[in-house]
């Protein structure tokens, strides 16, 4: 096929031009005159899959014809011929191996590192030995380097570096990498002895990892060998191309590996031809352009002459938008809309990105018009159902999972998945998450639960599902360490008793549909390798199953649109589309931040013929060069995203500025680019505009039937009467209320009753005459035991211990005080006071009563938060001036009326008394202000307005969500609406 040559050949396809159509077009051309079995001893080496399986689809939608032998670079590891008996091993089994010696390593020294970091060194690790068997260099020429005052650090990274050392040399198992460049060398040496006759091409690699490289030289030489390499940028000049030597500065540029691929062959760059020259790009003039905004660091200096003399800008930028967004949902957004006017166009359109987190946000929203896009990467099987859910029951074997661990494992829907039961399943959960697990304190033990089923005599199969729970769910915790296979099985055990649930006799959901059959398979390979895995704790298996599962993706088998494709950028190399969306285009998504290296620096890495850290920024610089190349082009990135402003991607910012400083009409092309980026960004915001117009809600003051009102209520709600009457009216008229926390926090209320029992229990056992020091001791003692079983943790503990002690001197000695002056006759004692005429009770419970020497008493109440000024509790929180009235009228159990000298706010936050005098007066005047409120409340014209009379403006009610507060503010006048006629 070809011509004898002294030369390697090495050819190009230009950029903007569907590469495996131009290889099979160029093939045929060199073919016409051969006849056509001819085709069928071609034999081409492509580097992945997806590009073997494209070649394959063109070959076939070419008609009847012969198949070239089509072949992927990592099938010689499988080839027999080159490695004789020998298998690679996993990755898995060589990570499990390198975590042992790496723990071993700290036992011995550990100064070198914690041990929970195993896991990330041994990972870290893997991929450096990968790299050094890929790259041919030995852990001698580590040993060698030139350090220089690096030596501290560098004899630290030896002492891991050196644990590789007995996988390399002559090995019975080697790595996938090892066993590769073998096979490459192998072949080499036969080729070498015997070069074939028949034509022998690799296509599409850019020789970026040194095995690959090697095989692509040792192609090019052979006498019908040749090299083909994708997206070679045509337009870059000698002085641009003769930059591109030195690794340190020219690494990140897209044409890189080209250059450094001729130079190792003596080749020069004219001497890269064109393959198929009947292969013309989309927009050549685009290509100059990109060429030379993308020219080597050293020489951007050229804009300065090269910009000024660029002809046709105006061309360049045809068919080129760009979308600058303001957060990344607008951007998703405008890319959604652009897909959607695609498929109305009836032109196939690709969106092209790394970003995973916009590409489902893309797919959310197409999902509106009942669009699933066809995505190439699939979806990581750690967010599969399967994935969620042995996570989850991971998190039972490392310790107790709490209330909400509990409720999320039982409301999984492979949870009880079994045919039969779910249904009731699920109605059980409901029920024990609202009757038991919500508002008690303390977690959930077997015989609570054993005792709530119990209860349901209608539903006598509870005790069995109660039981199920116990058996399973309870004692779960793996302590100290175990061998991986041992975990394992016991992990897997535990998901699928879960997965069955009550009924034994029918299969789970567990391992059934694409991804349940995937985590099976991947189940399969670790425990295959399990034996490799050593001791570890729960923990650190936890870490290795999530980050082997994360490692996985799954393709479902869904109909996908087939003009509508999302491809990452690896497989936008492949595939071919007039119409491309560039999305995410910044800095640390495209191109990714390089992953920091705890071993050799970039200087080192030089010295020891190790890649470079800007290898993938030069290969993700190419991708971006061959996919702008494309007819019609959107450019798109979000300006900010969740956490600060972003940093445009370096290929658009050299593209702009090169646009902006280089002529009048680059300028204007660029303006025309962000002018037709803003016609996307507002029909994408227009998805989230209501098709109808809802007017906002007016603040409500809903008026039910007087004989659906309260006719009780306590001191405390006759101040949220006053401040919120709303909340009233949906407690105790709708028959309303929050639900409460799952587990217990550091919150308010539960902080409040927590240390009013500390003090009451400290006043009841109150002994006059005490010495100080012992009664402080006692207080601490009774603060805590109390503390001990109501703090929701430890830590919450010690903080409100430290409160108590903080006022433990303030509060003996005001103690003193009170009980010299007078007695203590009640604690925590509930009163009433009935009002016949309006036929309502008021109830109330005081903290404290205290009886004077001459018959009078004094009402305290402990606040743990900021007590109400006085003014506060003449208008609105009467809580211990109602307190007065009801005891004013002997409504308190055992004591007779009596005349209140005083109420009293003890203040345990900050150590503040409030106490306010009660004059007959007063408690009249309260009395009276209680009889015309309730008279209010009891006309059917009043109405319960929200937020009447809040103290703050962020006072965040329980009901302002059912208020529609925030459709309407503080400052409206409230509408007065009868409900419930």
């Amino acid at each position: 096929m070809f011509e004898p040559s002294d030369r390697p050949r090495v050819f190009g396809v230009g950029l903007g031009v569907d590469f495996p159509k131009a290889l099979l077009a160029g093939l045929r051309t060199r073919l016409r005159s051969h006849p056509p079995h001819a085709f069928s001893r071609v034999e081409l080496i492509v580097n992945t899959r997806k590009m073997q399986s494209r070649l394959h689809e063109l070959v076939l939608q070419s008609g009847p014809t012969f198949f070239p032998k089509i072949r992927v670079v990592s099938d010689l590891v499988s080839d027999v011929s080159l490695t004789g008996a020998m298998t690679p091993v996993s990755p898995l089994r060589r990570r499990l191996e390198l975590r042992q010696l790496v723990v071993a390593l700290l036992a011995r020294e550990p100064d070198l590192a914690p041990q929970s970091s195993a896991f990330d060194l041994a990972d870290s690790l893997a991929k450096l030995m990968d790299e050094m068997h890929s790259e041919g260099v030995t852990p001698e020429t580590l040993r060698n380097l030139d350090v220089g005052d690096m030596s501290t650090h560098w004899e630290r990274s030896l002492s891991f570096v050196s644990l590789v050392d007995r996988y390399f040399g002559e090995q019975e198992e080697p790595d996938v990498e090892t066993l590769l460049r073998l096979s490459i060398e192998e072949k080499i040496r036969n080729w070498t002895a015997s070069p074939p006759e028949h034509p022998i091409i690799i296509a599409g690699s850019t020789g970026s990892r040194g095995a690959t490289a090697l095989l692509m030289q040792a192609v090019a030489k052979l006498p019908q060998g040749a090299v083909i390499l994708p997206g070679v940028d045509e337009n870059m000049s000698e002085a641009q191309w003769s930059r591109l030597d030195d690794s340190l500065t020219g690494e990140d540029h897209p044409q890189f590996r080209f250059a450094k691929l001729a130079r190792s062959l003596s080749l020069t760059q004219n001497d890269i031809t064109q393959w198929n020259p009947d292969s013309k790009p989309a927009n050549a003039r685009r290509n100059a352009l990109v060429s030379l905004a993308l020219c080597p660091a050293p020489i951007t200096d050229q804009w300065m002459v090269e910009g000024k003399k660029f002809v046709d800008v105006r061309t360049a930028g045809k068919g080129l938008t760009l979308v600058e967004a303001r957060l990344p949902r607008e951007e998703a957004q405008a890319i959604a809309v652009i897909l959607k006017k695609s498929l109305q166009d009836g032109v196939p359109v690709a969106l092209i990105t790394p970003d995973r987190n916009l590409t489902r946000q893309v797919s959310a929203i197409l999902d509106r018009w009942h669009l699933i896009a066809d995505d190439s990467a699939g979806r990581p099987l750690s967010l599969s159902a399967p994935g969620r859910f042995l996570r989850q029951v991971l998190d039972l074997l490392c310790g107790d999972p709490g209330n909400e661990g509990l409720l999320a494992l039982l409301k999984h829907p492979l949870t009880h998945s079994a045919p039969n039961g779910r249904g009731d399943h699920l109605r059980r959960t409901r029920e024990l998450e609202l009757q038991v697990l919500r508002g008690h304190h303390g977690p959930l033990s077997p015989q609570k639960l054993l005792d709530w089923a119990a209860k349901f005599e209608e539903d006598p199969d509870r005790i069995a599902w109660a039981e199920w729970i116990i058996n399973t769910f309870f004692d779960t915790t793996l302590k100290g360490e175990n061998d991986l296979s041992s975990l394992l099985a016991h992990h897997l055990k535990l998901a699928e008793s879960i997965a069955q649930g009550v009924n034994k006799q029918e299969a789970s959901q567990l391992w059934q549909n694409t991804a349940g059959e995937k985590a099976r398979e991947i189940v399969s390979k670790l425990k295959q390798e399990a034996a490799h895995g050593g001791k570890m704790a729960a923990s650190e298996y936890r870490d290795l199953f999530r980050s082997v599962f994360d490692k996985e993706v799954i393709r479902d088998t869904v109909s996908s649109h087939p003009g509508i494709m999302i491809w990452g950028t690896m497989e936008a190399r492949v595939q071919g589309a007039d119409r491309v969306i560039l999305a995410g285009l910044n800095e640390g998504s495209w191109p990714e931040m390089p992953a920091p290296d705890p071993w050799l620096n970039r200087q080192l890495r030089l010295d020891a013929g190790l890649l470079l850290p800007e290898r993938r920024t030069g290969l993700s610089a190419h991708d971006f060069q061959q996919a702008i190349a494309t007819k019609e082009v959107f450019l798109t990135r979000a300006k900010r995203n969740d956490e600060s402003e972003t940093i445009p991607s370096r290929w658009l910012n050299r593209l702009c500025n090169l646009m902006s400083g280089m002529s009048d009409e680059g300028i204007e092309t660029l303006e025309e680019m962000r002018e037709r980026g803003k016609k996307w960004l507002v029909w994408g915001s227009m998805l989230d505009e209501p098709e109808d117009v809802i007017a906002a809600s007016p603040r409500p003051s809903p008026a039910p039937p007087v004989s659906t009102r309260p006719s009780q209520l306590s001191a405390t709600s006759i101040t949220r009467l006053v401040r919120d009457p709303y909340s009233i009216y949906a407690e105790k008229v709708l028959g309303l209320r929050a639900l409460a926390p799952l587990s217990q926090t550091d919150d308010p209320l539960l902080r409040g009753t927590a240390i009013h029992e500390v003090f009451e229990k400290f006043v009841a056992g109150y002994v006059d005459g005490a010495d100080f020091e012992s009664e402080r001791a006692r207080l601490l003692a009774i603060a805590q035991d109390v503390l001990g079983n109501m703090a929701p943790s430890r830590a919450v503990e010690l903080l409100w211990l430290a409160r108590i002690d903080k006022i433990a001197d303030w509060f003996i000695d005001g103690e003193k005080d009170r009980q010299a002056r007078a007695d203590e006759i009640a604690l925590e004692i509930r009163g009433t006071l009935h009002i016949p005429e309006l036929g309502f009770t008021l109830n109330a419970t005081a903290d404290r009563v205290d009886q004077l020497s001459d018959g009078q008493l004094d009402i305290y109440d402990y606040k743990t938060g900021q007590p109400p000024s006085k003014k506060a509790q003449l208008h609105f929180d009467k809580q211990l001036l109602l307190e007065a009235v009801i005891a004013e009228a002997g409504g308190f159990k055992d004591i007779a009326p009596r005349h209140i000298r005083s109420v009293c706010y003890l203040g345990l936050g900050k150590g503040v008394v409030e106490r306010t005098e009660i004059t007959p007066e007063i408690t009249r005047s309260i009395r009276e202000e209680l009889h015309s409120l309730i008279r209010a409340y009891s006309s059917p014209e009043r109405g319960y307005t929200s937020r009447r009379a809040v103290q703050k403006q962020r006072f965040d009610g329980d009901y302002d969500q059912l208020a529609r507060f925030g459709e309407w503010d503080d400052s409206e006048d409230a509408e007065t609406m009868e409900v419930g006629t």
